[in-house]
C-alpha cells in the first residue's frame, strides 16, 4: 500500500529533536523556527514532558470517556488558572478542526440558529464545518460549500454589524491572529465592537486560538491583548507539544446536556498528561515572558534590514513580508539548516518553540540576513 499523495514535503527524514534542534537520518542538523506548524511549544523532547507521558503510560494509556478521568479535571483546573478563564468549562477533543466543529455546534445548540460569520482569509481546519468557514474555495468540496456562511473583511465593523442585525447569525468566528493568511490580527476596536454587537443580537463570539494560543503571542491567548472575553475559545497545536489534543473553552452561561458532544479519543490519559506537562513547563520556565522578550528582540533586529517590506505579529508568531519568499525559505533550509514556514504568497512565518534562546534568535538573524543579501544581489 502507498500513502495517499496529498502533501508537498521536503525529502528530509527527521529522527531526533532536542529543544530547538533537530537531526535527520543522515546526521544533518537543523534549527526549528517553525515548530511543525506551531505545534512545538516547549521544545522537542522536553524532559518534564517525557516524564509525564512515560509515567502515565506505565499507569494507564487509554480508556474512553465512559469512565471518569481525573486527569481531565486536573488539566482543566491548571488551564483555567494559567489562561485566566477559571470560570469557563472545558471540552477536550483531538485537533483544531474538531475543536472548531464543536464550537460551531455548541453555538447553534445555544441559540438555535445556523448562519456563521467568518473573516476573509481565515483558516479554521479541513473537516466539514471547519472548512466551510475557511476562506479557500480550492480546498472546499461541494459538501463543505453548502453550509450557511458569510465572509467579511477583517476589521470591517460596519459590514459585520449589518450582517448581525439580520437576526439569523449563530456565531462569529475570528482567529486571534491569522496564521495562514499573512499573520494579520483583528484590531482591539474591532473585537470590542464585534463582542458588543454579538451580545445585542443573541450571537456567540468564538475566538480561534488554535495557532495563536497557548502562549504563542506572549499572552496565553492572543485576544487577551484586548479586554474582550469571547463566549467560546478553541485551542490545539501548542497544547500538547506534538501529542494530539485540543480544547473548547466555553463560557459558564452556556449549559451542557448529556450527549450534547462526544469523542472516543478526546481527553485520553496520555493526552492529558502531555497537556498538563506543557502548562507546568510554561509556568515554571516563564515561557510567556520569554515569548515576549525574544519575539520583540527578533522583530527589532529584523526591522534593521531594509530589504524587508513589513513585519507583523506578536510574541513568537511573526510574519515577514519579503520578495522571493519561497526561494529565501528554501535557502534557509538547504544552506543554513533552518526550518521556517510560509503564510500567504510573500510572507515568511516564524513559529519557534517558546523556549527559544537569544543565541538561537541571533543564529537565525545572521542566516536570514546572509540569505537575503545573496538573494537580492543575484
Amino acid at each position: 500500500m502507498k500513502l495517499f499523495d496529498v502533501y508537498n514535503c521536503y525529502d528530509i527524514n527527521l529522527v531526533n529533536g532536542k529543544g530547538m534542534k533537530l537531526s535527520d537520518d543522515k546526521g544533518n542538523q537543523y534549527l526549528d523556527f517553525y515548530g511543525g506548524h506551531g505545534v512545538i511549544s516547549i521544545g522537542h523532547s522536553h524532559p518534564h514532558y517525557m516524564f509525564r507521558i512515560e509515567n502515565q503510560l506505565h499507569c494507564l494509556g487509554f480508556y474512553s470517556n465512559a469512565v471518569k478521568n481525573e486527569l481531565q479535571d486536573k488539566l482543566a483546573s491548571k488551564l483555567g488558572q494559567l489562561s485566566e478563564y477559571d470560570d469557563y468549562q472545558l471540552f477536550l477533543c483531538n485537533s483544531g478542526a474538531e475543536a472548531n466543529e464543536n464550537a460551531l455546534k455548541i453555538a447553534s445548540f445555544h441559540n438555535q440558529k445556523s448562519k456563521i460569520i467568518s473573516i476573509k482569509g481565515a483558516f479554521h481546519g479541513r473537516t466539514g464545518g471547519a472548512l466551510s468557514i475557511t476562506d479557500n474555495p480550492k480546498l472546499s468540496s461541494e459538501f463543505n460549500a453548502k453550509h450557511n456562511v458569510i465572509f467579511v473583511e477583517m476589521n470591517d465593523t460596519e459590514s459585520l454589524v449589518k450582517e448581525l442585525e439580520k437576526g439569523d447569525v449563530s456565531a462569529v468566528i475570528i482567529e486571534g491572529i491569522q496564521g495562514v493568511n499573512g499573520v494579520f490580527e483583528p484590531s482591539v476596536d474591532f473585537l470590542k465592537a464585534t463582542k458588543s454587537a454579538c451580545e445585542q443580537n443573541d450571537v456567540l463570539l468564538i475566538l480561534d486560538e488554535i495557532q495563536s494560543g497557548f502562549g504563542r503571542s506572549g499572552k496565553f491567548f492572543a485576544h487577551q491583548y484586548s479586554d474582550v472575553k469571547p463566549d467560546i475559545i478553541t485551542t490545539a497545536k501548542g497544547m500538547g507539544n506534538g501529542f494530539p489534543i485540543a480544547g473548547v473553552l466555553i463560557a459558564p452561561e452556556i449549559k451542557a446536556w448529556k450527549g450534547m458532544l462526544g469523542t472516543t479519543f478526546g481527553g485520553n490519559h496520555l493526552a492529558c498528561a502531555a497537556a498538563t506537562a506543557v502548562l507546568e513547563t510554561i509556568k515554571e520556565e516563564h515561557l510567556l515572558e520569554n515569548a515576549v522578550e525574544i519575539g520583540n528582540y527578533l522583530i527589532d533586529k529584523l526591522k534593521e534590514n531594509q530589504a524587508i517590506k513589513a513585519i507583523r505579529g506578536k510574541g513568537l508568531m511573526i510574519g515577514i513580508d519579503i520578495k522571493n519568499m519561497s526561494e529565501i525559505r528554501t535557502k534557509l533550509l538547504k544552506e543554513h539548516g533552518i526550518f521556517t514556514g510560509s503564510s500567504g504568497q510573500n510572507t515568511l512565518r516564524l513559529l519557534p518553540p517558546l523556549s527559544i534562546t537569544k543565541e538561537e534568535a541571533d543564529q537565525f538573524i545572521e542566516a536570514f540576513n546572509c540569505v537575503l543579501a545573496s538573494t537580492c544581489a543575484a
